[in-house]
């Protein structure tokens, strides 16, 4: 049985793999006809801000 839409699980395995640049182009179409917006802006805002706040922690070690 399929379903009509991703889960916000499956949105965020999609964004991660995006975000590495590693996404399969039957995941993409899939995200594309099922997905729900705003789960894929709420994973991306998400994505986003772990990316950042780990180059500042990784800048603030590394930096005296």
């Amino acid at each position: 049985m399929e379903r009509n839409e991703n889960s916000f699980k499956d949105t965020a395995k999609s964004v991660a793999a995006a975000f590495l640049g590693v996404q399969s182009e039957a995941n993409r179409k899939r995200d594309f006809n099922k997905g729900k917006l705003s789960h894929f802006i709420i994973a991306g805002l998400i994505a986003t801000t772990l990316f950042i706040g780990t180059l500042v922690l990784v800048v603030t070690l590394v930096m005296p």
